[in-house]
């Protein structure tokens, strides 16, 4: 039976098959043993007429392999194109986005020598979901997503890497002093999972005065674990000042596969040049060389990369003068590092894979769970304004009304604007209005009686909430000003 690991690896568009060459010569000359299926991803299947970017093929090949080592892809401009990344994650269950971001002063420019922090970022749900509506000719909307399982696995997927890699403390970022429920749920989780591992400093963020804190100071943090939006974001920002994106590579981990990358785009402009730097789709191709095991392989690259940065060969996006001694191509950097392969760097840090571990915990429903009693108690109804103004709209509104279910609110885009509006508070063409039979549940018959009084009124209803409560607790937040 063979030791080698099979991967699937796509070479991608613009600068891609250019880096992705040079990284495969020098993984492969480090010893990897490893056997490569190739697939086509990307533009030219894009405009074949697939959608996805993605052949089903290409599908099966990476369900075989279940290691990917992705180049960068071009995505056309337009509509109805969904992104590969986000497709791949989501299908495939890759649901934590791993990104370290490390400064190599003074060989690579960088306000913060001292930098060295690792984004782990959830990667299926939050706003990614990609679930949007179009609720008026003003008003589109976007759902953002956050769930309990999705938070603990990658929570804990956050803390277990610290612990396997002898990190000291974990972050957790979030806005729940606005989004009390959905941003809510992902620092409780962060705080109950926490609590099974005392040996690791543990913090939260508001994210606005986090992400300050971060350009300002990184020193001052280790491991991050935030919900999806925040971790794309941010791992750019993180990746940046350290010292350039073209740097940094990226994991995306699931239990049945995962996806090795750079974090940089296709830069179709410097296609075919023989200039771009592969350094981060192969320190990509490292964190897939531990994944797989191989970390004696991760080693050895790594060490090679760092020295090579170290005798200051560079590619022209961090050449320096004064630092830098050799403006080199994409190949000739590759050869570089191969020739450095059995080096270690003398002024960096050397890098350390012994006893890599690559195994994740899977994450399993609490037995002992006891789910809440559910109970619904409302209905919200998002409704064309008609072009009226919010008082003369509640007024007539109000007159419908089906066993119980009463009007008790109604706002725009999160704003109450009756009963009690204000003159000063600006409104746009979409109402959200809120009917409940005061606290006492109701029946989804109820609600589709209330349905056909509104519409039989002449209202607009481009979209349905139901109301609900857990243990008697509101699953619904109040209105700004209610």
């Amino acid at each position: 039976m063979s030791n080698r690991t099979p991967i699937t690896v796509a070479h991608g568009d613009g600068i891609g098959p250019e880096i992705m060459e040079a990284s495969l010569h020098i993984i492969q000359e480090a010893g990897a043993a490893i056997d490569i299926e190739t697939i086509e991803v990307g533009e030219k299947v894009y405009l074949s007429g697939n959608t996805a970017g993605m052949e089903p093929s290409a599908w099966e090949s990476l369900r075989r392999t279940k290691v990917f080592y992705k180049a960068p892809i071009t995505t056309p401009q337009g509509g109805g194109y969904k992104s590969l990344n986000v497709t791949t994650r989501k299908r495939l269950g890759l649901y934590a986005n791993v990104r370290p971001c490390v400064a190599y002063a003074p060989y690579v420019d960088t306000k913060h020598p001292g930098m060295d922090v690792v984004i782990v970022r959830e990667n299926e749900e939050d706003l990614y979901a990609g679930i949007e509506y179009q609720l008026s000719p003003d008003v589109m909307q976007s759902l953002k997503l956050i769930s309990r399982p999705g938070s603990e696995k990658i929570v804990r997927f956050a803390f277990e890497y610290a612990r396997q890699n002898g990190r000291k403390k974990v972050t957790c970022f979030t806005k729940d002093n606005i989004m009390k429920m959905s941003d809510g749920l992902f620092h409780k989780v962060f705080d109950e999972i926490g609590a099974q591992y005392p040996e690791i400093v543990q913090e939260h963020w508001i994210v606005d005065i986090g992400a300050a804190k971060l350009a300002d100071t990184p020193e001052a943090f280790d491991v991050l674990v935030m919900p999806n939006l925040y971790g794309d974001v941010l791992s750019d920002v993180a990746a940046q000042i350290a010292g350039s994106v073209g740097l940094a590579g990226s994991a995306n981990v699931g239990t049945a596969a995962s996806m090795f990358e750079a974090i940089h785009g296709s830069a179709p402009r410097r296609a075919g040049q023989n200039l771009a730097n592969p350094s981060g789709l192969l320190l990509g191709g490292v964190m897939m060389m531990v994944h797989i095991g191989q970390w004696e392989v991760a080693e050895r690259i790594h060490n090679a990369w760092l020295r090579t940065l170290e005798d200051g060969i560079h590619t022209y996006d961090i050449f320096a003068e004064g630092v830098s001694r050799e403006k080199v191509g994409t190949k000739e950097f590759a050869a570089a590092v191969v020739a450095r392969l059995g080096q270690k760097p003398e002024k960096l840090k050397a890098i350390s894979y012994a006893g890599a571990q690559s195994e994740r915990l899977e994450w399993v429903p609490d037995p002992m769970r006891v789910l809440p009693a559910v109970e619904v108690v409302g209905v919200d109804f998002y409704l064309g304004s008609k072009n009226q103004a919010p008082q003369a709209f509640g007024d007539e509104l109000q007159k419908v009304q089906n066993e119980g279910l009463t009007l008790k609110m109604i706002d725009s885009r999160g704003t109450i604007v009756w009963p009690g509006g204000m003159s000063e508070t600006f409104v746009i063409d979409n109402y959200r209005c809120r009917f409940e039979a005061g606290g006492k549940p109701v029946s989804h018959a109820q609600i589709v009686g209330l349905y056909q009084m509104v519409t039989a009124a002449g209202y607009d209803i481009v979209k349905t909430e139901s109301l609900r409560t857990f243990d008697g607790k509101p699953g619904f937040t109040l209105a700004q000003g209610q």
